[in-house]
């Protein structure tokens, strides 16, 4: 059996309920931990500190942050699914830890939705392509056709193998038939200031992690990779506007997960407070300094969009023939 097959088989057997571990009534009377693998001061971690003050006053019980990064999010991945399913432990995943894992560690036999039930969608992020300030690139098919005159010659970076930006890159490759240089970084920050020194070519990038480059002077927004372009940032083109393939979309979504086994009354609970806590002015404020796009996906719709992208990554990754064994 395939890995996409065994995650289709897994999506449809949790549409049915799943054994209760314990009832939502009097839930929560003590602390709720919420496990995440994004360092402390990144964007997921902000956006989850202050969603955990609207929790920790909805729910009169304290909500703690506890940053686990590192391990490609198996670090916090295995320390949650250790938890007792009973919702005193949530777990902040992307969809990169849901979709691409499996492929990418494919002798650890891990299927993240295995073992964790989505239940709540948080945001998504779009992606812009991002230059040095003094690229002679004026937009994405100027970066394509130079590209395809000088084949493994063009630089990208990215915050990982696997990562977002390293698989958009994998895919822009896949459509265009181009062939670039990845630059795997361990620390965001030198990526971008790298990027804005010159050192590599392009990066896709988030408003988030690039701003502070951006800001300086040293970085320019090629396109956004979405259908549409972005308020926060409404005078760059999308992909398709600057040249390069409208089909490109490069996006991460982030939710919030509980053990498998906890019962469906407390899921229930903590997607509808969750869901009125992201409805909250402060909370929306926030999301659009990041360029965060709010999600009221139910936890089968999570389910759904981590399948699709399941599907994609798993072509990329094995026509690539990346690895992270």
């Amino acid at each position: 059996m395939n890995l996409l097959h065994a995650l289709t088989i897994t999506f449809l057997l949790s549409s049915f309920a799943a054994p209760s571990y314990s009832q939502s009534d009097g839930y929560p009377d003590r602390a709720v931990t919420i496990i995440t693998p994004f360092a402390a001061g990144s964007g997921p971690d902000t956006v989850l500190r202050l969603l955990s003050e609207k929790l920790t006053k909805t729910w009169g019980q304290p909500v703690i942050i506890n940053n686990k990064p590192g391990g490609g999010g198996f670090i916090a991945i295995e320390q949650a699914k250790r938890a007792s399913p009973d919702g005193y432990t949530l777990l902040q995943l992307d969809s990169e830890h849901l979709a691409a894992l499996p492929h990418l560690y494919k002798s650890r036999n891990f299927i993240t939705l295995e073992h964790f039930d989505p239940v709540a969608s948080l945001f998504r992020t779009p992606f812009l392509v991002a230059v040095p300030a003094q690229s002679k690139w004026r937009n994405v098919g100027d970066l394509i056709n130079a590209a395809k005159t000088r084949p493994g010659a063009v630089t990208y970076g990215s915050w990982g193998v696997g990562s977002p930006g390293h698989l958009g890159a994998q895919e822009l490759e896949s459509i265009t038939g181009i062939r670039m240089q990845h630059a795997p970084y361990r620390e965001v920050s030198q990526l971008f200031s790298d990027v804005g020194a010159g050192e590599i070519d392009w990066s896709f990038a988030s408003i988030p992690s690039s701003q502070s480059i951006y800001k300086t002077g040293r970085l320019r927004y090629l396109a956004v990779a979405a259908p549409h372009r972005i308020p926060q940032m409404p005078d760059v083109p999308t992909v398709g506007e600057a040249g390069g393939p409208a089909a490109l979309e490069v996006n991460s979504f982030v939710s919030l997960l509980v053990p498998r086994g906890t019962s469906t009354a407390i899921q229930e609970k903590i997607s509808a407070d969750v869901a009125q806590a992201l409805a909250d002015s402060e909370v929306r404020a926030r999301f659009s300094t990041f360029a965060y796009e709010p999600l009221a996906w139910s936890p089968k719709e999570i389910k759904q969009n981590a399948l699709i992208k399941f599907k994609a990554y798993g072509e990329l990754v094995h026509a690539g023939n990346i690895r992270l064994e």
